[in-house]
């Protein structure tokens, strides 16, 4: 069976290693740390991500990664909020706003939650929602470039999103996991946006940069110019709950993550990306050459196929039991995810290429 998946940056592992054996010795043991991260790392992670954009280290959280994160901002709201999402999306936002208690009933017949505004992102409007006709919620999860569709916000639609949280007093939960795929000149950071620090915090991960889906390693960035409505900073509220509920990520973890931000580190992460972009591009053509419509692929590293008038989980099926390669049923991700498949990237290019073969061989 052939799974494409994600190994761990082989660079990076040496300082990992490193850590871990110091921890063996007087000198070089450590325990509890701040529950923050290491100061080293939140410094680097602002100047490497956030360079002129006004965030500060002190703003970062260094966290055992984004969808971690997202449940423990959802703490931080409680259960009283109403939320938006992207349809289709990543279901850590959804299912975390269930467990919250934030949503109304399952609905079968239109397979969403009631109280949820979930924003349609289609071929037809680009991938990006016609705020004109999205309900005011407390907070807005977006996700840019989008896991599953690979699409990117433009700067324009992304001013357009930060007024719009502006005109409503909303948060928008910004996740830029995928901001290193980018190849378009579309924002990477949500912050580049002026006034998007009074309204918008971030979360992104070394996960899909670095391979570290095993080792766990994130950050969310809150700028103190967020306010709740009663002119508290959101920041205060986040460390309490972060301090409370979270011992602070593997120092093991952070090393390994401070090696990913040196100038070798970064580099090495570069090559890897664009290493997967590579198979995003050999996937993107399989799939054209054999007349499906095909969205993302450029500014991330998945790849979302359009199977007209079929059940998603159909073709999932089809393709595991005909071809036992593994892909990713679009209505995993929401209703709006019917009908497409995800195929990601990440793997070795052997695998990507056999992949593609028995794609070939079903479909032609």
């Amino acid at each position: 069976m052939i799974h494409l998946s994600l190994p761990l940056l082989a660079d990076q592992v040496k300082f990992i290693v490193r850590r871990a054996h110091a921890l063996s010795t007087l000198e070089g043991y450590s325990g509890y740390g701040a529950e923050q991260g290491e100061k080293p790392l939140r410094a680097a992670i602002a100047s490497t991500f956030y360079d002129n954009l006004g965030i500060e280290e002190d703003d970062i959280f260094v966290s055992d990664g984004a969808k971690c994160d997202i449940s423990r901002l959802q703490v931080v709201f409680g259960s009283n909020v109403t939320i938006a999402v992207q349809d289709p999306s990543y279901p850590a936002y959804v299912d975390s706003s269930v467990i919250m208690g934030q949503t109304g009933q399952y609905q079968k017949d239109v397979e969403k939650f009631g109280n949820i505004e979930y924003m349609r992102c289609t071929p037809e409007n680009g991938f990006f929602p016609d705020l004109r006709t999205v309900a005011r919620t407390d907070i807005i999860f977006f996700c840019s470039p989008n896991n599953p569709t690979g699409s990117a916000a433009t700067r324009e639609q992304l001013t357009q999103l930060v007024q719009f949280a502006k005109d409503n007093g909303s948060i928008i939960v910004y996740d830029s996991a995928y901001a290193m795929y980018m190849s378009d000149d579309n924002p990477r950071s949500i912050f580049e946006i002026p006034g998007a620090k009074e309204v918008a915090l971030e979360t992104s991960s070394f996960s899909k940069y670095a391979g570290f889906t095993g080792v766990r390693l994130g950050w969310t960035v809150v700028p103190k110019q967020l306010l709740f409505s009663d002119g508290f900073p959101v920041a205060k509220d986040f460390n309490r709950i972060v301090c409370t509920c979270f011992n602070g990520a593997s120092n093991i973890s952070q090393a390994g993550g401070l090696a990913c931000l040196s100038p070798e580190g970064l580099k090495a992460m570069r090559e890897v990306i664009g290493f997967y972009k590579e198979n995003t591009e050999i996937i993107v053509e399989t799939f054209e050459s054999l007349g499906f419509k095909v969205y993302g692929g450029k500014n991330a590293p998945y790849v979302w196929v359009h199977f007209p008038g079929r059940s998603s989980w159909d073709v999932f099926s089809e393709i595991l039991e005909k071809t036992h390669v593994v892909t990713t049923p679009g209505s995993g991700f929401g209703f709006g995810g019917e009908g497409f498949v995800r195929v990601s990237a990440f793997g070795h290019r052997k695998n990507v290429l056999e992949a593609c073969k028995r794609f070939k061989q079903l479909y032609k």
